[in-house]
């Protein structure tokens, strides 16, 4: 065989090869590299939604972070202003009830010292009689004097 017969035969095989790997091998090999650019563009696109996803839920959570100290802030006022009520509270109720017992002191020494008064007039009176009945020598009857001895009560 001459080397164009060979040639030419070379080139028929090789046509017969092209063609058969353009029919049967090429188009899987170029659905399966489709279906991996396609995979790889899906995966790329879910990571840049998860991105945005996950940007806005930490933006989501800072700003409930934001609201709860907020909310803290305005609950621990709020305590410390009803602390405050409550401790002025307290203390005008101790302010009263310290000036109830001070006047109640006074009334009571009040009392004690009217009572102190009456008992200095008895003895006075007591006093001014034994006086005079030594004076007159003679027996003074209280009973019978009752109403001299409470004119001079009140006189003294």
């Amino acid at each position: 065989m001459s080397i164009t017969a060979t040639l030419i035969i070379q080139i028929i095989v090789f046509l017969l090869l092209v063609a058969f790997t353009m029919k049967f091998v090429w188009p899987p090999i170029a659905n399966a590299l489709d279906e991996r650019a396609q995979k790889v563009a899906d995966g790329l696109a879910a990571a840049d939604r998860a991105k945005t996803e996950l940007a806005s839920a930490n933006q989501r959570v800072e700003q409930q972070l934001a609201q709860t100290r907020t909310e803290n802030a305005q609950r621990l006022a709020d305590a410390e202003r009803r602390a405050q009520a409550i401790l002025e509270e307290a203390k005008a109720r101790a302010t009263e009830e310290g000036n109830k017992i001070v006047a109640a002191a006074r009334a009571e020494a009040e009392q004690q010292v009217v009572q102190a008064r009456e008992a200095l007039r008895e003895q006075v009176a007591q006093l001014a009689v034994r006086g005079a009945e030594q004076i007159l020598r003679k027996e003074v009857n209280p009973a019978v004097h009752a109403e001299l001895l409470a004119r001079l009560k009140t006189e003294l």
